[in-house]
């Protein structure tokens, strides 16, 4: 027999082995799945006939479903039917209703904000109102989720909310109609001095590629040299309004991001696909432990490419790609199909799903897990888990006493007061600051209220004395324990006087948004921002900007 002959007879019988191998797989396979799929059918219906209390079959199959999705990723959901509707909504960025936002303080359920232009807002609704009924329907003892329902509804579909009003003794009836809703993706921008220009994208919503592009070209002809793109706590969106923002500022065919999963075909490479507005204008992107999934895909692309300077803390970490699946009985699942590799080369996803810091932002990574790729120019970045900024800032946290006034909406409160007090006085939003005798007058307004908080040491005095009683120590502690829990509590009475300035502030911006909704109160925020003033000082020293995204060493 000739070589070549026995050749191809081998590798014809090393063809048919491995097919072999494979078939035997994929039957095995198959059966685990069938037969894994009885089992629980079968365990399911006995729990049911035979379990000694009665269950709720529907409750029970979803404890089911959400511990199995669970144990792979978290962001891989089972999508019922009646939560299809708030799934759109998030997807699109639209949904038929009034355009309020609520919030409950104290059992009140109340208008945290009236977006300009909605049915609320032009139908006379106020920040501040407590809505007590819908459509006749007392909603007291109802839910913020349970209220947000009542008032979406179809397009063009009337209701009535009963609102009471603090200007008002009586309660007051409006009577409005739901209209399209949309969610800005950048509910401001504006020059935060004579030259350079402040966008906040707050999520990437339908349209979010076009409004930043109008915002730029609209500050560029007031006059804008240089842009800060701030994606603070942007949770993401949809993947294409990344691509568009990302080709704002990158040249036309220059890749933006690649998808890689299990199923080959359905790897992507995404590259830019139109003409960008402006490749050359210095940037400042603003990131925090909130900028997720495709705010890391834009801060990442203008990293990688060394299009701009990230300012601020380290991102999320979420590199997963989620398509949803249709179900049976109008339900979808929403699962984890791939990850995904900007420019550089490195996924964004942090390496552990669970080992999470307390905010769901990426905790430290041991040096030895990571990854090292290099920027266009030679920088060396990182994976690993989120985009870390070339220039950190310290994420600013609100004291105890600071946090608790606005939790319990004492600062919500207040400002509301202030603003009908005040309304033939309308504050300046980059003017007005609480003056010394306006906080007098709030500190004398809290004086009939409780607003009692533990700050961390106490809770760590707490630990301590819990496990001194438990190792029998306590008695030999006792006495100091007393003393620092004394002084302790003698410091924080005089706390509204020790965070004057931070509350003066909280309670500043809360103020203007009153007057100037949104937009005010982030303008008025600019004055503390430290990530803000950290960006402008970068991008009004254009040496240290050139340094920044110069070649790694």
């Amino acid at each position: 027999m000739r070589l070549h002959t026995k050749i191809f007879i081998g590798a014809a019988v090393i063809c048919m082995l491995g097919l072999f191998s494979f078939t035997t797989r994929l039957t095995d396979r198959y059966f685990e799945i069938v037969k894994n799929l009885d089992i629980f059918t079968t365990l399911y219906k006995e729990l049911n006939t035979y379990y000694v209390d009665e269950v709720s079959p529907t409750k029970l199959m979803n404890i089911g479903v959400e511990a199995m999705l669970e144990s792979l990723d978290p962001y891989t959901n089972y999508i019922p039917e009646e939560r299809i509707e708030d799934y759109r909504i998030m997807s699109t960025g639209q949904y038929g209703g009034i355009g309020t936002a609520m919030g409950k303080f104290d059992g009140r359920n109340v208008v945290l904000m009236a977006f300009d232009g909605s049915p609320a807002a032009e139908g006379g609704v106020k920040i501040g109102d407590e809505i007590i009924a819908i459509d006749g329907i007392d909603i007291t003892d109802k839910s913020t989720d349970e209220i947000n329902t009542l008032l979406k509804g179809q397009i063009g579909t009337g209701l009535s909310i009963t609102v009471q009003r603090l200007s008002s003794k009586k309660p007051i009836k409006i009577d409005l109609k739901r209209e399209r809703i949309s969610i800005e993706s950048v509910p401001y921008y504006g020059m935060v001095n004579d030259d350079i220009a402040y966008i906040r994208l707050s999520e990437f919503t339908a349209g979010a590629g076009s409004e930043v592009r109008s915002a730029l070209i609209s500050l560029k002809e007031k006059g804008a040299t240089k842009v800060i793109l701030d994606l603070r706590g942007n949770p993401g969106g949809l993947l294409d309004q990344a691509i568009d923002v990302s080709n704002i500022f990158i040249p036309k065919g220059k890749e933006v991001v690649s998808t890689k999963g299990k199923i080959e075909e359905w790897n992507k490479t995404y590259t830019a696909n139109k003409n960008p507005v402006d490749i050359h204008i210095p940037i400042a992107v603003l990131t925090s432990s909130g900028s997720a999934s495709a705010s890391e895909i834009v801060a990442g692309v203008m990293q990688d490419y060394d299009r701009g300077v990230l300012i601020g803390q380290k991102s999320y970490g979420k590199g997963l790609v989620q398509a949803t699946r249709p179900l049976s009985y109008n339900s979808q699942l929403k699962l984890t199909t791939a990850k995904y590799y900007i420019p550089s080369g490195r996924c964004i996803q942090a390496i552990d799903y669970s080992n999470r810091n307390d905010d769901g932002s990426v905790g430290k990574i041991p040096d030895s897990l990571k990854s090292e790729f290099k920027t266009a120019k030679g920088r060396i970045v990182y994976d690993g888990g989120g985009v870390t900024p070339d220039v950190e800032v310290e994420d600013y946290q609100y004291a105890p006493v600071t946090m608790n006034l606005i939790l319990k909406g004492y600062i919500f409160d207040y400002a509301t007061k202030y603003y009908y007090e005040h309304l033939n006085n309308v504050p300046d939003a980059k003017r007005y600051h609480v003056s010394d005798a306006e906080y007098a007058d709030f500190k004398k307004w809290l004086n009939d209220r409780e607003y009692s908080y533990k700050t961390r040491m106490e809770k760590e005095l707490s630990e301590f004395e819990e496990a001194a009683k438990k190792e029998k120590f306590y008695e030999l502690v006792k006495q100091e324990l007393d003393n620092l829990k004394t002084e302790v509590e003698e410091k924080k009475s005089n706390d509204l006087d020790m965070f004057e300035e931070e509350i003066k502030r909280a309670l500043t911006e809360e103020i203007i948004g009153r007057f100037h909704k949104r937009q005010g109160m982030i303008e008025a925020s600019f004055e503390s921002d430290a990530e803000v003033e950290k960006a402008i000082e970068v991008l009004s020293d254009q040496e240290r900007y050139k340094a920044l995204l110069a070649p790694t060493n």
